[in-house]
Parts: C-alpha cells; structure tokens; sequence
C-alpha cells in the first residue's frame, strides 16, 4: 500500500488554479513540487512535456495524470492542481481538463509507479469523488480530500 501523505503535501496542492494552457497546468504543477519537494522546476517541466510528446495523459472526464521520472527525486512525489476553468489536454473523450495530478517518480521505482497510478485511477473513476475534489474550495480542504479518497479506495 502507498503512502500517500508523504507523496502528496498540502503545500503540493493546488484548488482553482488558473493555468490557461497545457503548459501551463504543467509549469504550475512543476513549481509546486519543487517548490515543495526542493527540485528543479525547470527539469520537472521538461520531463512533463517529455512525456507528453509520447502521448497525451488526460484520462478522460475532465482528469489528467501527467508523470515522469526523474533522477534526483529520491522517492515519489505528486502534486493536485484544479483549474478554475478547463485546458485542452488532448483527453480520448476531447474534454477539457480541470483535475491534475502530476507525479514524478524516481528513474528506477517501476513498481511504485504503477501502484501509485492504479490508486489514483480509482480515486478518479468515482464521479463522486471528482465532484468532491472539484469544489474543495482550499489547497488544505483538496489536500485533505484526496488523502480521504485514496485510504477509501485502498481499504475497499
């Protein structure tokens, strides 16, 4: 079972942001974790958008899961973004994307990678949930709920 409180830290969320574009949502998303992990937003930016190139990690239902490995990152680290309005994400069902987890784990934790997205897929696949996390009005209050949902998904 992952620990989720370690991956993802208050100061790592983000609720209503207001990143306009793709890259932004991604350039967001890298300063918060390096601002709160202590890395290299910049690198951070490139291996999001280096993924990226690989194929688009909008799920679908307003959701993505942008991800990369990176060496300097000791153990995995995600951060929660929502946006105040949806950006193009190049999802397979062409909706806009307002959810964002971007997670960055070490080169060599293919293990803890997959487990890591497996548990954020479920979380993401109850509309109830995404509901819930869409209206938490504080970085605390989406921190909080995302935590309450994965110890529900991880106990069921």
């Amino acid at each position: 079972m992952i620990d989720f409180s370690g991956l993802v830290r208050p100061a790592s969320t983000r609720a209503d942001a207001s990143s306009l574009s793709k890259k932004a949502a991604l350039e967001d998303a890298s300063t918060l974790l390096a601002d709160t992990f202590g890395l290299d937003a910049r690198r951070l930016l490139e291996g999001f958008l280096n993924r990226e190139r690989l194929g688009s990690t909008g799920l679908g239902e307003g959701v993505a899961i942008p991800h990369c490995r990176f060496g300097d990152c000791p153990n995995p680290i995600g951060a929660l973004l929502t946006l105040h309005q949806g950006v193009d994400f190049d999802a397979p069902d062409d909706k806009r994307v307002d959810v964002i987890f971007a997670l960055v784990v070490p080169t060599d934790e293919e293990r803890a990678h997959l487990e890591i997205l497996g548990a954020l897929a479920r979380v993401f696949d109850d509309p109830a949930n995404l509901l819930e996390l869409r209206e938490a009005p504080t970085d605390d209050e989406l921190h909080d709920t995302l935590q309450r949902q994965i110890e529900a998904t991880q106990l069921a």
